[in-house]
């Protein structure tokens, strides 16, 4: 039986802008957070997002959940 490590494996970015990095330290720390710690976080949390191929395919059916609505329009110019 295989078993995983719940501590997982390190990833590194490299060349990311310093202004980016600064940023996202900005954001932690306002939030009471280690930049890794918040960074963890928005990887689970993009990692179990849908991949969208095809954006059109998505607006679509995403344009198919919404009623069809009519507007009616007075004539009377303002």
């Amino acid at each position: 039986m295989e078993t995983t490590s719940k501590r997982g494996t390190t990833l590194t970015i490299r060349g990311l802008d310093v202004a980016i990095i600064e940023r996202l330290k900005n954001h932690a720390r306002a939030r009471g957070r280690s930049l890794e710690a918040d960074l963890r976080d928005l990887l689970t949390y993009a990692s179990g997002q849908p991949l969208v191929v095809d954006p059109l395919e998505e607006a679509d059916r995403i344009a198919a959940m919404t009623p069809q609505v009519s507007v009616a329009h007075s004539g009377a110019d303002a």
